[in-house]
């Protein structure tokens, strides 16, 4: 493949809902380009974008993936992204690296959740949008209605380039309306006809003209003194409009059979944005700098996608920012300040590689077996500090326990998992100190189930994942007075220690240690073993084994021995006095709750405080934020909380996020807490 400039390669991310058919439509574009002699299927798993064996195996797209072409115009780069919820992370690392997002839609099933997020969020980035709607030899597909839900969403700026023509539910042409042909369909081959005589054609070619000439001046005027805009002009207008993201171009085919896909190719070489229009912002400190594609500027690379495989390496997917990539190339690596050198620079065909020259700016690549970068990391030339802002990735909602099929496997899930996390940045691993469980955070059930299947293909080890525990707390609601005794004979020193001690409540999160003793009851070097034998003692309560909070111990009499007292007879009278207190002191069982923070649409706010008072929170409040969304704010404990990201996504079909954090610990309702005691002395 040859170098391209920058004016002639156009980065374009395909977005949408699950199921629309993206990775089709992506096949369709490369049998029309004649880089494959089919359009695979996801479904069968013959499909080129959908190459890892996990992807195959489940019949869709479950990571980007790149696709380089040439047309006879361009460079085209084609990003796909997932288009299930559990692997959003995909469409962060395409945005990253996009120019233009192309939101695919079906026909049948028309705007739906994923393309109106994906949307909203390529629209955020400031990166121009149009949509494709496709699979209209579906039954009960209709184009038109789908043109209704888009105007009735985004208003005046979506633009229809390419429609349909159908009789019945059968298309039997498709109509340019720039161009005014319209081209019946074998496959991807196309055959001009005569222009249908159509009042929708008409009315959408209509809508077209009007708000192409919106764009311009020259062409309004144009347009209000009847007379009719050129091709030329039509194009210009779409480009420009698209750019500035005032218009939302709008074609559709057919993705299984291809059917009208080259009439889209041929739209985005002439209308959609090229890489060198492309600029991206850094941030060094309070340094704010934008960075045009400029090729003979110094190197700036962004990574924003990453694979860890353990035989050929970990691959790095880039895309130059501004000037050019070759082989052995030294750069800084932003985030760890240390210099990287590259080895051999490749383009990217699905899951193939390519031998390069060089990645020259605006331009996408990879590069194998760099060890410390990961995705998001911006590489820089000595000299030109820089630091690319990217497309922040959805954070983990669902916690789940970590535990291993075989014993003495921790290490190993522990390794194989941070390799995992370099690929991945929308999971997480770490290990509780409290329950000491080892908690993989991820975005969904299926999130984390792929997870788990690439750490048993990928590094060998298997796992299953289980409801993590609840990291609860005990303490006493009375005040008592104990001894403990510590008397212990054998040949030479004995031991002996004796202790009052006063257990009371108190607000401190740690232990609170007194001593009242008078008269030398107690001598005073024992003091700290006292106290030693009492904190090693709360990290085990007396109801369920969990660590003691809110206690205060007073060490008020006691007596000693002159010979056989010691340390260690003072630290056990301590836990003696400790385990006989305990009971009598009140003991109740204390769980985490945390402050629930939810953004959802105000349609959903019943069902949403329906469920969160099914899992005993408090509401606090609802903050209207506009353009119909609500905040609602609760508190909920911690051990309701393992399948609210399952039920928000199934009450507002994805469209809430939340967050949650620790707040404080509250006293257990007692038939929680019965529950809680019986299995913790189960599993003891």
């Amino acid at each position: 493949m040859k170098n391209y400039s920058a004016s002639e390669i156009k980065n374009v991310a395909l977005l949408g809902h699950g199921s629309s058919g993206k990775t089709t439509l992506a096949e369709a574009i490369l049998y029309s380009l004649g880089k494959t002699d089919r359009i695979g299927k996801t479904a069968d798993g013959t499909s080129v974008m959908d190459f890892d064996a996990d992807e195959k195996k489940r019949g869709a797209s479950l990571s980007a993936a790149v696709y380089q072409a040439e047309t006879n115009k361009i460079k085209l780069n084609i990003l796909d992204a997932p288009g299930q919820f559990d692997f959003a992370g995909g469409v962060s690392e395409v945005l990253t690296a996009a120019d233009a997002a192309l939101i695919v839609l079906s026909g049948k099933s028309g705007l739906n959740v994923g393309a109106e997020l994906n949307y909203a969020l390529a629209k955020k980035q400031g990166i121009p949008c149009a949509f494709f709607v496709g699979k209209l030899d579906s039954s009960k597909a209709y184009f038109y209605r789908v043109i209704s839900t888009l105007t009735g969403r985004y208003g005046g700026a979506i633009c229809p380039v390419v429609v349909p023509y159908s009789e019945g539910e059968e298309v039997k042409c498709f109509v340019d309306l720039i161009n005014n042909n319209a081209y019946a369909y074998d496959g991807i081959k196309a055959t001009e006809v005569a222009m249908p005589s159509s009042d929708d054609i008409d009315n959408v070619r209509s809508v077209m003209i009007e708000a192409v000439a919106s764009v311009d001046e020259e062409l309004m005027e144009k347009y209000f003194s009847d007379e009719a805009l050129t091709p030329a002009e039509i194009i210009s207008g779409l480009s420009k409009g698209m750019a500035s993201g005032e218009l939302c171009p709008v074609f559709c085919g057919i993705n299984q059979t291809g059917a009208a896909v080259p009439m889209l190719v041929s739209m985005i070489e002439e209308i959609f944005p090229k890489a060198a229009d492309k600029k991206y912002n850094s941030v060094v400190g309070e340094d704010i700098k934008e960075i045009t594609c400029d090729a003979n500027a110094p190197a700036v690379a962004v990574v924003f996608k990453t694979v860890a495989d353990p035989f050929v390496g970990k691959l790095s997917y880039f895309r130059t920012v501004s000037g050019k990539i070759t082989q052995d190339t030294k750069l800084i690596n932003a985030r760890t300040g240390s210099e990287e050198k590259l080895g051999k620079v490749m383009f990217v065909k699905g899951g193939k590689q390519e031998d390069a020259t060089e990645i020259t700016a605006g331009d996408i690549g990879t590069v194998a077996k760099l060890g410390n970068v990961r995705t998001g990391d911006t590489l820089y030339a000595a000299g030109n500090e820089a630091q690319i802002e990217t497309v922040a990735f959805p954070k983990p909602c669902l916690n789940m326990a970590v535990k291993p099929i075989a014993k003495g496997d921790e290490e190993k899930i522990a390794s194989g998992l941070i390799r995992l996390m370099e690929e991945d940045p929308t999971f997480i691993f770490t290990t509780n100190k409290e329950t000491r469980q080892q908690i993989l955070s991820g975005l969904g059930e299926q999130h984390l189930d792929v997870i788990a299947t690439k750490l048993k293909t990928k590094f060998g080890v298997d796992m299953k994942l289980e409801t993590p525990r609840v990291a609860y707390r005990e303490t006493i609601k009375k005040k008592v007075r104990v001894q403990g005794r510590h008397k212990k004979q054998s040949g030479g020193h004995g031991q002996f220690g004796d202790v009052w001690i006063e257990f009371e409540p108190c607000d401190s999160e740690d232990l609170v240690f007194e001593e009242r003793v008078f008269g030398g009851a107690v001598p005073k070097n024992f003091f700290p073993a006292v106290e030693k034998g009492l904190r090693d003692s709360i990290q085990q309560g007396v109801l369920a084994g969990y660590p003691v909070v809110g206690l205060k111990a007073i060490l008020v009499d006691g007596s000693y021995h002159p010979v056989d007292s010691s340390e260690m007879s003072f630290k056990m009278a301590a836990a003696l006095a400790y385990k006989a207190g305990m009971p009598q002191a009140g003991p109740v069982l204390l769980e985490p709750v945390g402050s629930l923070t939810v953004v959802a649409p105000e349609d959903n706010m019943g069902d949403i405080i329906g469920d969160i008072n099914k899992r005993r929170g408090r509401m606090l409040g609802m903050n209207p934020l506009g353009n119909h969304m609500q905040e609602i704010l609760a508190e909920v404990p911690e051990a309701e909380m393992g399948d609210f990201a399952t039920a928000m996504r199934s009450i507002t079909q994805g469209r809430a996020t939340f967050e949650f954090e620790f707040v404080r610990y509250e006293e257990t309702p007692e038939f929680i807490a019965k529950d809680v005691i019986a299995a913790a002395d189960k599993a003891e």
